[in-house]
């Protein structure tokens, strides 16, 4: 090959590099991979953009996030509570974006007001009971499970968990300090067994007599119930002449030294569009963010309910209160 033309063709594989790279996008997910991997596969059908993605736990991509700074390869984080999206954004790591699109596809209250992160599932963490030996008309409310009348009947996640921090949270944003620690105490003295790791292994424990009621995540009892039908345990939706049903997300932001900046922006309106929002909801079982997607039918013969208004930012914002007042309470 001669020089000239040795010249020309590495000319034309420096013009033709970013834009072969812009065709990615890499993603820094806490979601596991079985749960979002139809997803980018099906985005990488629709768009040809390739997806990369690296899973751990937020805190450990939060950390990696920061240490690496701008010589990171991530476009978008994914995390699976809006209180570790909270801190991304705290810690700088995630940047603004102005999208019409994500501002018509995603509610007020399950994004950013700031713009630096946006929900694109919705799970209730709710109570739930056995159909065995509970009544619904029994229950009421979150507070109410601190009533002595629950004495050695209810079950409950490690304090350790972001989704119970964030509960706590947003309950302390809503009715104070005061009154929240009160009903985790009472909570902690009600207990019928020691916390449990997950909440899957909760239900299991009501399905099995060990207690009769529990605060969990709608999703996992969801999976109970496609595996058996006749699973003996039920959502309740509490709280629904009050403030409502805790509702937490998963959401993404894009990362503030993004390579691939439009390319994540793009991936994220697509996260968010009603067409992409029914096969998230289905794939995890949970609840769709965009306002007009239904969920998933095993999901949806749960029933309608009232969800808590109050913007999930407050998950993050008072994490570290709850985080406090749940290691006061004794909730272990």
């Amino acid at each position: 090959m001669s020089l000239r033309r040795l010249a020309a063709t590495l000319l034309v594989a420096a013009v033709a590099a970013p834009a072969f790279a812009a065709d990615e996008v890499v993603v820094y997910s806490e979601r596991k991979e079985p749960l979002i991997q139809p997803i980018f596969a099906e985005y990488e059908k629709l768009t040809g953009t390739k997806v990369r993605y690296f899973n751990d736990a937020a805190p450990v991509l939060i950390e990696r996030l920061a240490a690496e700074g701008a010589n990171t390869q991530a476009d978008l984080f994914m995390a699976v509570d809006a209180g570790s999206l909270w801190q991304a954004a705290e810690r700088g790591v995630l940047a603004k974006v102005d999208s019409e699109a994500l501002s018509k596809n995603v509610p007020a209250n399950l994004r950013d007001p700031g713009g630096t992160w946006f929900g694109l599932s919705q799970r209730a963490r709710t109570i739930v009971r056995s159909t065995e030996r509970v009544n619904p008309d029994a229950l009421s409310t979150y507070a109410g499970l601190a009533g002595p009348e629950w004495k050695g009947k209810l079950c409950l996640r490690s304090a350790k968990k972001v989704y119970n921090q964030s509960l706590v949270a947003t309950m302390i944003a809503r009715d104070g300090e005061a009154k929240t620690e009160q009903v985790v105490k009472g909570w902690v003295a009600n207990l019928a067994a020691p916390p449990f790791a997950d909440d899957t292994l909760l239900a299991q424990a009501i399905a099995a007599g060990q207690c009769d009621v529990g605060i969990i995540n709608t999703y996992y009892l969801a999976r109970l119930e496609h595996d058996d039908a006749n699973f003996p345990v039920a959502p309740f939706w509490p709280d629904q002449v009050g403030s409502g049903v805790h509702v937490n997300i998963s959401g993404a932001g894009v990362t503030t030294h993004a390579k691939h900046r439009d390319a994540a922006v793009k991936l994220l309106e697509w996260l968010s569009s009603p067409e992409a929002q029914a096969k998230f909801a289905n794939v995890n079982l949970e609840y769709p963010v965009h306002p007009d997607v239904k969920p998933d039918q095993l999901v949806a013969n749960w029933g309608e309910f009232k969800a808590d208004p109050v913007n999930v930012v407050e998950a993050g914002r008072r994490q570290a209160e709850a985080v406090k007042l749940m290691d006061r309470a004794g909730w272990q």
